[in-house]
């Protein structure tokens, strides 16, 4: 017989035992007198044992882990175009691309260019402008300045503000520098700032609006010689300042100087009104007396005094004398102010004195300094207001340390400067006198007026009385 024939007679057999092995369990599993017949039970038996196989076909495969079978995607680049440039910037419009960038310390204009990399030239070409140079080489912190750079990069207008009403735009064609002024108005309005001290004066005026110069006014100028504001003044204290105020386009731009003030310290009132005389601007009372007093007590400010006035033993030569003058131990290079308004009579070595300084200060008054280091930017019969700084501490000629030797003459006779009455400064009289109250009049009333509103719960102040 052929292997064919060997192999589909063994098939044969294979699959009628697998037959008769099958017939054998289902036999198995049929009730005994089972004749081929099904009846309604064998139905019933079976609808069951198919319903929980499909049950068991459902639920088992959701036990096993699924194979995840890797898909591989794919990935088409599409080159999608840029939106296209706006119009104004495709054409070079003025005005599209603006660079605007406020000074920082320590910046120049020549580092500004560089940073935008526009070439040093250009910069210098700008400069040329009349007026440009004046303004440009002498900006603050905080100035304001604009950049028009296009796409190419070139700039094509600069833009700077020559003062407080007018904007320069210098458009740059080619060769040409065109020049367009702009006119920017503003507007003055007369103001009254009122608060408390707080914490600290500094911090709440500055919050209210005054500026660094205006609260020095307050505090050096007005109510330096009646309050001692390291002592005297409380977080409840209040003050009110009359400023005038420059606004442009929304903004504030500048406060004017302090033209009325009001302090209330203790309950007491004290209050000062700007006046000029002469051409030249003082403080006053509401009573027309100077608050500046004619002279200060002390030429170097929280200095110590080291040695008083009269009979003592010289700390060099080693002989009792008469002391001339009063002494004050401070560092070496400490500025000494004019004691009063002067004419400077003389500069130079004195003798003993060494360096010295001697000021005239008019109707037989004169002051020396004494022992400076270095002088100041004086000269004589030069007129320096109170507070010019002439000098500075020193050690020169007889002196054992760095001090200042101080001496008050009146008449040519050597006085006290630590007990002499000082001469009281002359009052407004006359058609000034009356200028000056018509003036203080609205001021005080506009104080009056805002302090009603903000303090209307507390007591009124009262006026300190001026001898």
């Amino acid at each position: 017989m052929s292997q064919s024939g060997i192999g589909r007679s063994q098939r044969a057999r294979l699959k009628s035992l697998r037959e008769a092995a099958l017939h054998q369990q289902v036999a198995a599993r049929l009730p005994n007198g089972f004749n081929g017949r099904w009846t309604r039970r064998h139905w019933a038996h079976a609808s069951l044992f198919a319903t929980l196989g499909a049950l068991v076909a459902a639920i088992v495969p959701g036990f096993s882990s699924p194979v995840h079978t890797p898909i591989t995607a794919t990935r088409t680049t599409l080159a999608l175009a840029l939106p296209p440039l706006p119009l104004a910037k495709l054409h070079g419009k003025a005005g599209d691309s603006w660079q605007i960038v406020h000074l920082e310390r320590g910046q120049t204009l020549g580092s500004l260019f560089e940073d935008f990399d526009i070439p040093a030239s250009t910069m210098h070409r700008i400069l040329e402008q009349p007026g440009a140079k004046a303004t440009l080489t002498r900006m603050r912190p905080g100035t304001e300045l604009a950049f028009d750079l296009p796409v190419d990069g070139k700039l094509r207008t600069f833009r700077y503000d020559r003062d407080e009403t007018h904007r320069v735009e210098l458009t740059i064609d080619g060769d040409t520098i065109r020049e367009k002024v702009i006119e920017r108005p503003t507007e003055t309005r007369t103001v009254v700032l009122s608060g408390k001290v707080g914490k600290s004066l500094f911090h709440s005026a500055r919050k209210l609006g005054l500026s660094g110069n205006a609260i020095n006014t307050l505090t050096d100028d007005i109510f330096k010689y009646d309050i001692d504001f390291n002592e005297d003044v409380a977080s409840s204290d209040r003050f009110s300042v009359v400023v005038e105020q420059t606004w442009r386009e929304g903004e504030l731009i500048k406060t004017g100087p302090v033209q009325a003030a009001t302090f209330t310290v203790g309950g007491k009132l004290h209050s000062g009104f700007r006046f000029e005389r002469g051409g030249k601007a003082e403080y006053f009372t509401a009573e027309g007396r100077p608050l500046k007093k004619s002279f200060i007590r002390m030429p170097i400010p929280y200095a110590r005094l080291t040695s008083k006035f009269g009979s003592r033993r010289h700390p060099v030569l080693g002989i009792v004398r008469q002391h001339k003058g009063v002494d004050y131990g401070a560092s070496t290079g400490t500025p000494i102010m004019a004691a009063g308004d002067a004419r400077v009579a003389f500069v130079g070595w004195k003798g003993g004195y060494g360096r010295a300084v001697i000021l005239d200060h008019g109707r037989g008054y004169t002051t020396l300094y004494g022992h400076m280091s270095a002088f100041g930017k004086v000269k004589v019969g030069q007129r320096i207001p109170q507070g010019t700084v002439i000098g500075r501490v020193g050690m020169t000629g007889l002196a054992s340390g760095p001090h200042l030797h101080y001496e008050f003459r009146v008449n040519g006779v050597h006085r006290n400067p630590l007990s002499i009455t000082m001469p009281p400064p002359e009052p407004l009289g006359g058609g000034a006198l009356a200028q000056f109250r018509t003036q203080t009049g609205a001021a005080l009333a506009r104080i009056q007026k805002v302090e009603r509103v903000i303090y209307a719960d507390a007591a009124p102040a009262k006026p300190v009385k001026k001898a």
